[in-house]
């Protein structure tokens, strides 16, 4: 190997993975949060720590969101306790758990003799893993644990005795539970079992180092109390979230049980295009040295560990019908863990550098343009409408409706105070008990505002999507 190239390309992806984690943190605290998604996971963490109601997570107040377990929630939560309620705080644990998600993956690498930051560089150059890196969802909790889980179980079956990532493994497992349900072990389960089928000896291995009682134990432990004490507070919860966001939001296309929006409805197979979009460009090359080795694949017990994980994701959700870009999110570890293995065998190292570094300074020029302020009305977030409308008056107090349905970012951005307006009958109790209210309404909402109100008011801000009216 050549030491002076070794130390210039360690020195690139260094100093890359330094710059891009960094513009990922300004991120998370200078762009608002956005409708519909990041926006409401924010809006039940803020819930929850307003509340203290730390069982149930709700999606407004007294209701309860039985749509995702709340580990996500109780992070973002925390986090509001320690930073206060704000964007970076919604968005911090999120982005903590991918930069250690890059530390083990970088000791892994180093251990097996190249650059720590690779891992971190591969990663972070990759659409869908820097998207995730800061976001307010659920994904990327059930990514780490999905991860965790999967190394951990690698380092115990390559381990001559058990040791303690015996034990991370069931750990990560209820972790995952608490993170996104038994889609952890959907997504997890299968591809090991396949992987012992390789060679059944595995399976002898696997109950001599593993101490699978406790193991079980400790899974039951961590993920099960929840479950028993959200059914309790909240019965019915069990049923919508184990049957319908777990079969039916898969099997049936524009899922009508859907409580807290609609289904996405997709093309069978279209996980496949999303991953070799999002997974832009190390997917590619993946695939391109999977073909060339593909008679010696399954002769590599790490590649062939890393290639099940890899295409189990995908193969799963081929046939469903209700899917996002998201759900290539674990796929991610496994390409990057792929790349680093074959490193050395690439010759052109600096030439997958630029390319990879494409995205990111697209994602860079993009928020210099958005930090100008240009695109504030373009944006979707009620923030800056909200912003503006209450520097311009001076009574804070105002009671803020909306009409029909909320935005969770105005719901975020209002600390809660936003009220719902459904029927006419409301508007006529509001303007009876209030001399002044403002009133927020979608653009594709404001003509079924009864006339005799809509005349009682004036437009006193507007973006692209949202328009906020004021009783004069």
């Amino acid at each position: 190997m050549n030491v002076e190239k070794f130390k210039s390309n360690s020195y690139v992806l260094y100093i890359s993975v330094i710059l891009i984690a960094l513009f990922r943190l300004l991120l998370t605290a200078t762009i608002p949060l956005l409708d519909k998604t990041e926006a409401r996971y924010a809006e039940i963490a803020r819930i929850m720590q307003e509340t203290n109601q730390w069982v149930v997570p709700q999606i407004d107040y007294g209701i309860p969101f039985w749509a995702k377990p709340p580990i996500s929630t109780w992070l973002s939560a925390g986090s509001f306790i320690v930073f206060g309620v704000n964007e970076f705080a919604a968005r911090f644990p999120s982005f903590l758990l991918s930069i250690l998600l890059l530390v083990i993956a970088g000791k892994m690498a180093k251990k097996s003799g190249v650059s720590f930051y690779l891992p971190g560089f591969i990663l972070l150059t990759t659409p869908e893993f820097l998207v995730h890196t800061g976001v307010v969802s659920t994904d990327t909790a059930l990514e780490f644990c999905i991860a965790i889980m999967m190394i951990s179980f690698w380092k115990t079956m390559k381990s001559e005795q058990k040791t303690y990532w015996n034990y991370l493994f069931f750990i990560a497992l209820g972790l995952g539970l608490l993170a996104k349900g038994p889609l952890i072990m959907v997504l997890t389960f299968p591809p090991l079992f396949l992987w012992c089928c390789l060679d059944i000896r595995r399976f002898r291995e696997l109950f001599s180092k593993f101490s699978i009682i406790t193991g079980i134990l400790i899974t039951l432990i961590i993920g099960l109390p929840w479950y028993y004490f959200a059914e309790q507070q909240s019965p019915g919860f069990l049923d919508y979230f184990i049957v319908g966001e777990h079969y039916k939001r898969f099997v049936e296309p524009g899922w009508k049980g859907d409580l807290y929006g609609s289904g996405h409805s997709q093309p069978k197979g279209m996980i496949w295009v999303f991953m070799l979009v999002f997974g832009l460009p190390w997917i590619q090359i993946v695939l391109y040295k999977l073909w060339k080795i593909r008679k010696t694949i399954l002769k590599n017990d790490w590649v062939s560990f890393l290639v099940l994980w890899l295409f189990w994701t995908p193969l799963f959700f081929t046939l469903s019908k209700n899917i996002l870009h998201t759900y290539t999110l674990p796929v991610m570890m496994p390409i990057m863990f792929l790349m680093v293995y074959w490193w050395e065998d690439f010759t052109r190292k600096k030439v997958l550098i630029r390319i990879a570094l494409i995205f990111p300074i697209i994602a860079f020029v993009a928020y210099t343009v958005i930090a100008t302020g240009l695109f504030d009305d373009k944006m979707n977030t009620d923030k800056y409408i909200l912003e503006q409308l209450m520097e311009k008056n001076e009574n804070k107090d105002i009671p803020l409706y909306y009409w029909k349905e909320k935005n969770y970012s105005g719901q975020f951005y209002s600390n809660g105070k936003a009220q719902l307006i459904t029927t006419e009958n409301q508007f006529d109790s509001i303007f009876k008990i209030n001399k002044k209210i403002i009133l927020i309404t979608l653009k594709k909402r404001e003509k079924e505002i009864p006339k005799k109100y809509i005349e009682q008011m004036v437009l006193a801000e507007s973006n692209y999507k949202t328009s906020i009216f004021v009783s004069k």
